[in-house]
């Protein structure tokens, strides 16, 4: 597939690149997302427990309404219905992240700078708190997990950082300040 780039521009200037793909006649525009193997298994999983199982529940589900009768006030086939469009819009979603994801192999999983992948073991300055994050991609954030978002602002504030370094972290509330204390692989 050739790389081709569509180029969405806001009216303060900033050029966005996101790359395209053909789909029949139509343009789709897909971003390139991040994945653990944990992640990929843990996705392609699901996947496929959406497609074989719970496709043939909602289908049961949807069959059993019908046999209530008159589909105009049946508020279970309306829920089943209901149901089935979430579960073909979270399956083509997972689709979408499969078909677009660049894997994050353990042994690319670097010591010495934080990147994806990395556990990171970070000091709050102000408060004297130590806390331990995964720096994943988009597709695999779980916060009570420790997993957060390189493109989180403490994902983006600690990427290409040493232990040792003091970073800032830009949040809502202000700044905070992080001094990183150590860099491992998962």
């Amino acid at each position: 597939m050739h790389n081709l780039y569509i180029v969405i521009t806001k009216k303060i200037g900033i050029f966005t690149q996101y790359p395209i793909s053909f789909k029949g006649e139509s343009l789709m525009a897909e971003k390139e997302v991040f994945l653990t193997r944990e992640g990929l298994e843990k996705l392609e999983n699901e996947l496929e427990e959406s497609k074989i199982v719970k496709r043939k529940e909602v289908a049961e589900r949807i069959r059993q309404a019908l046999d209530f009768g008159d589909i105009s006030e049946n508020s279970e086939y309306d829920q089943a219905k209901n149901e089935q469009a979430k579960l073909e819009e979270r399956i083509a979603k997972i689709e979408s992240i499969l078909r677009n994801a660049k894997l994050i192999e353990d042994e690319e999983i670097s010591t010495e700078i934080v990147g994806i992948g990395s556990k990171v073991t970070v000091l709050d300055v102000e408060y004297n708190e130590e806390m331990e994050y995964t720096i994943v991609g988009s597709a695999e954030t779980n916060p009570s997990e420790g997993k957060i978002s390189n493109e989180s602002p403490v994902g983006k504030a600690l990427l290409g950082s040493k232990a040792g370094q003091v970073v800032d972290v830009n949040v809502p509330d202000g700044i905070l300040k992080y001094k990183i204390q150590t860099i491992a692989s998962r």
